[in-house]
């Protein structure tokens, strides 16, 4: 996740303009699909190693498929770009949670060590990421430290494909919080923040506060998911996943630390999360959803199809979406993007609209950016 080059890459895709979904052609890599005893493969996410292999940690599910269920991390790594993966599953973390482990986030931070996010779901009252650390390349790794203080231990979603490590060196955790100690159940709309490091992820600091995100008419509306990206005058973009119909966003000036109120963003969805990242040469924001601005009204709650969009002002607005992922049978979301130095990957989850699918494959294809400069005349 999150390799300078891995972005750059992804500029070649996003210099093109608006494409048909036939104008792309990404061959499957890796396919991780179900088997008797593991019913789903779902988020991962990629890391560029210093010896040129890229590795994919994802969740593996036991015995049954629910966001509950057994599950356990484990790894596949390429040596050729990204064309082929190893055959066999590595174990990274086992099932150290109550019910599991999930939800992984990988980051290259600034002194050259390899952080693992993660989700270690006790209980459904007690969901808290963790992290460790790597300084050999993800052969080993630290035992895990707890992002949250034992004494606001709760219910926290944290995504995978979502930790970032502004310019100062502070480590941003988006968070949606759902459940606290003494709440007679679960607040599934959500309140959203970051929990901050300023010492490379050794200790972590409380937000000064969690949001709840409201319509124009002052009704309650869900606040899930949340990612964040700092933009280029030093305030953090921070944006959710809702259930009203487009993304909600809010603005930090302190770092992290408290937000404007939580706005629409203009940007059609369903209930899916997105990804948004910087484009580093060019200082364009890239996000990657499911746009269904095109679809009948009845089928716009399906994560289908996946796009990407690019803004050049900051996030204010957003070209129209570039298909993916065409298929109008698909469910697809959770998406991390690697760049290799002639293909693009994408590891995403690939299922259908089959009952009990939505959720089980993890899927790598790889993109020439040959072809993606083939699509543009003035591409050199």
């Amino acid at each position: 996740m999150k390799t300078p080059f891995r972005l750059t890459c992804l500029s070649f895709l996003l210099s093109l303009g608006p494409l048909a979904a036939a104008d792309l052609h990404p061959v499957v890599a890796l396919e991780l699909g179900v088997s008797e005893g593991n019913p789903r493969n779902t988020e991962g996410d990629f890391v560029a190693l210093k010896d040129g292999g890229f590795l994919y940690v994802y969740t593996r599910f036991r015995g049954g498929g629910s966001d509950h269920d057994r599950a356990d991390l484990v790894s596949r790594i390429s040596r050729d770009g990204g064309k082929t993966w190893s055959a066999e599953d590595q174990p990274v973390v086992g099932n150290e949670g109550g019910l599991n482990v999930m939800s992984v986030s990988l980051l290259r931070l600034h002194d050259g060590r390899i952080a693992l996010f993660y989700l270690q779901k006790n209980s459904l009252t007690d969901c808290r990421p963790v992290v460790r650390f790597s300084t050999d390349e993800a052969a080993t790794w630290s035992e895990p430290t707890s992002i949250i203080p034992d004494a606001e231990i709760g219910y926290y979603v944290l995504n995978n494909d979502r930790v970032v490590q502004l310019g100062d060196g502070r480590l941003l955790a988006p968070v949606a919080k759902h459940h606290q100690p003494g709440q007679e159940k679960a607040d599934w709309n959500g309140a959203v923040g970051c929990y901050f490091s300023d010492d490379g992820g050794n200790t972590w600091q409380s937000p000064k506060q969690l949001d709840q995100a409201f319509d124009s008419a002052g009704k309650r509306v869900a606040a899930q998911e949340p990612g964040v990206v700092e933009l280029q005058d030093g305030r953090v973009l921070l944006w959710v996943r809702t259930g009203a119909g487009e993304f909600y966003r809010a603005h930090s000036g302190d770092r992290g630390q408290t937000w404007t109120p939580l706005v629409p963003m203009g940007v059609a969805t369903p209930q899916s999360p997105a990804s948004l990242e910087r484009l580093p040469e060019s200082g364009e924001l890239v996000l990657v959803w499911n746009d269904h601005s095109d679809l009948p009204v009845a089928e716009r709650k399906l994560r289908t199809p996946l796009s990407v969009a690019v803004s050049t002002d900051e996030g204010e607005s957003w070209s129209a979406g570039h298909i993916i992922e065409p298929d109008p049978m698909g469910w697809y979301c959770y998406t991390a993007i690697e760049c290799t130095d002639e293909h693009l990957l994408l590891a995403y989850v690939a299922g259908t609209q089959a009952p009990g699918k939505r959720l089980s494959v993890s899927r790598i294809t790889r993109i020439p950016l040959t072809e993606l400069r083939a699509l543009n005349p003035t591409a050199k």
